[in-house]
């Protein structure tokens, strides 16, 4: 009898289970992934707005430069009668002219050819600057020949520098605004073709202008 009354008062004088339960930490924690779920809905969202007025922005913007290089191409492509010869390129709103059309080679002096051809294209670039607000870029550009030690110009930079403004001055003289119109020179860099021949490199050599938004 002792011991079963000994048993009794020890299994009596044992602690309580001290384990919490489990429910309001699960709960606690589904709380937490549900806020972060909505916190990233939301950061997704917006960032799908965003994306959608660039996308909305970019469309209108080539929109415009589409609109533009429409307009000079059929401006320029009237003045010349309607052909667009071997003469010159238009791509991408971007008015190529062949370097032997302007020059000789190494050599930034105006042939008669080029300066006839600056002069039919002046009219029509003045009447576009005249409703436009933008200016004319000239880009001179050459092959990736170096130039003779003889040679009157340093270097291709050089030369495609003052071809590029030989023919800002001639398009000045024929009548476009001076303060609408600059040059650059390229160099050899930014060939349309690799300069694999003389034939590649001929259309390489070439100078290029296009309308660009006019800066206040």
């Amino acid at each position: 009898m002792s011991d079963f009354g000994g048993e009794s008062a020890e299994h009596e004088g044992e602690e309580p289970s001290l384990e919490a339960p489990i429910w309001p930490a699960f709960g606690d924690l589904m709380s937490c992934l549900f806020g972060l779920f909505v916190l990233f809905f939301v950061w997704a969202i917006a960032f799908q707005v965003d994306l959608t007025k660039a996308l909305e922005v970019q469309t209108a913007k080539i929109a415009v430069e589409t609109e533009r290089a429409d307009t000079l191409e059929k401006a320029l492509a009237a003045s010349l009668g309607g052909k667009m010869d071997g003469r010159i390129t238009f791509v991408d709103g971007r008015l190529g002219i062949g370097g032997a059309v302007l020059f000789q080679l190494a050599s930034a002096d105006l042939q008669g050819q080029g300066a006839a051809l600056l002069k039919e294209l002046a009219p029509p670039l003045s009447d576009y600057l005249a409703t436009h607000d933008e200016m004319i870029m000239v880009s001179g550009f050459t092959d990736d020949l170096p130039l003779l030690p003889s040679a009157a110009r340093k270097d291709n930079w050089d030369l495609s520098a003052s071809r590029a403004v030989t023919v800002v001055r001639a398009l000045i003289e024929a009548g476009v605004p001076r303060d609408r119109i600059f040059a650059a020179g390229f160099g050899e860099t930014h060939p349309i073709v690799p300069n694999a021949n003389e034939e590649t490199r001929a259309k390489n050599r070439r100078v290029e202008i296009a309308t660009v938004p006019r800066r206040r």
